[in-house]
């Protein structure tokens, strides 16, 4: 084992979820199990992070988030990981980046929600993670349109492949990137932690 991730035969494809998962909820599950089948990966790694650069109030504490996310994602072919924590990585584009020279026979697939995509070119060396894997995004609640107009989306239009042939994003080279319209949840972390349902 890498950093307490599982050993991944030669070849197989791993969809990548990294967030603050504060807390882990319905929708996370939903974006994972419908990557898994129409990205056509063999497995997804949850990277719950130590925290994001880009909000200003801390997360609850890595073993709360942890917890909650194992106790809620028990699909078979997902592994919740600390990985950043352990490798000691702070930003996505250096976490991709050490995942590929520990596992440079596997394929990665970066996932994303659409709200993500809206503001992915805030993220340090978002390009560089656009250049590194192919990377998925599906539908969240709120602005699609907004999402489809961000500035990664113009800038890698013609990087862009239909939905139709999402199945093949992992065998693409980056830049390659798949937006996919899936049912939608409106649960969200936000949501939860003002609610007062996600206690520290």
């Amino acid at each position: 084992m890498t950093f307490g991730l599982p050993y991944v035969p030669a070849g197989q494809v791993v969809g990548l979820l990294g967030g603050s998962f504060d807390p882990p909820h319905t929708g996370h599950v939903q974006i994972t199990k419908e990557a898994l089948k129409r990205f056509g990966l063999d497995r997804v790694w949850w990277l719950v992070s130590p925290g994001n650069p880009l909000k200003n109030n801390g997360p609850a504490p890595l073993g709360l988030r942890m917890d909650a996310a194992r106790a809620l994602m028990t699909h078979p072919k997902v592994t919740v990981s600390d990985f950043e924590v352990q490798a000691g990585t702070k930003y996505t584009a250096e976490t991709i980046r050490l995942l590929q020279s520990r596992y440079p026979k596997v394929r990665f697939v970066w996932l994303m929600g659409a709200d993500n995509l809206a503001q992915f070119h805030q993220w340090k060396d978002w390009q560089e993670i656009m250049e590194r894997v192919p990377v998925g995004v599906l539908a969240r609640p709120g602005d699609r349109l907004g999402a489809r107009q961000a500035k990664a989306a113009r800038m890698y239009a013609s990087d862009r492949i239909r939905s139709e042939a999402s199945r093949g994003l992992a065998l693409c080279d980056a830049p390659a990137w798949c937006f996919l319209n899936i049912p939608m949840t409106a649960e969200s972390s936000s949501r939860i932690r003002e609610s007062g349902h996600w206690t520290v």
